[in-house]
């Protein structure tokens, strides 16, 4: 296959080849009511000052909570935590379905909710929000952290997976 021959899903599936670790985004949506998005498209940006990217498709739901707001957490899911990556990627959320996974959030110090039980809880504000074609990146500065030991649940070519060890 060459560059000029790749369709939109071609393009997808090829970007698949990269494993990727798998981040719920959560934002407050009214005070004690948290919206969530799953996002593979997650990455470090800078060490000083302490920046990521999370890209956003300009259809997601969370996307105008993210402009207002102004602030969001990111949360690494750890191996076994595909039913919560597929239940944030869905778009809908319910309390019943938050209570069958087993979803718990906490507020950091300054106020953002991340997902309790994940490999790395991060605090974020928005810097930065620049649309590229149909997604928008989001730039965040990190002004909070935890980490929290265990194994990362990973994305690659279409599944979830988890590092082999032997």
């Amino acid at each position: 296959m060459t560059a000029t021959s790749l369709t939109a899903r071609g393009f997808r599936d090829a970007l698949g080849q990269f494993a990727t670790g798998v981040t719920v985004v959560t934002v407050e949506r009214e005070p004690g009511t948290v919206f969530g998005m799953t996002a593979n498209s997650f990455t470090s940006v800078s060490l000083n000052p302490m920046l990521i990217l999370v890209c956003v498709d300009e259809r997601a739901k969370i996307l105008p909570l993210l402009h207002k707001k102004k602030r969001f957490g990111v949360s690494v899911l750890k191996h076994g935590k595909q039913a919560i990556s597929e239940y944030f990627a869905q778009g809908e959320q319910n309390s019943e379905a938050e209570h069958r996974l087993a979803l718990h959030y906490r507020s950091t110090p300054s106020g953002v909710p991340v997902l309790e039980g994940t490999l790395l809880q991060l605090s974020c504000s928005v810097v930065a929000a620049h649309v590229a074609g149909d997604h928008t990146i989001v730039l965040g500065k990190v002004e909070e952290g935890e980490i929290q030991n265990g194994e990362p649940l990973l994305f690659f070519r279409g599944e979830y997976r988890h590092i082999g060890r032997p």
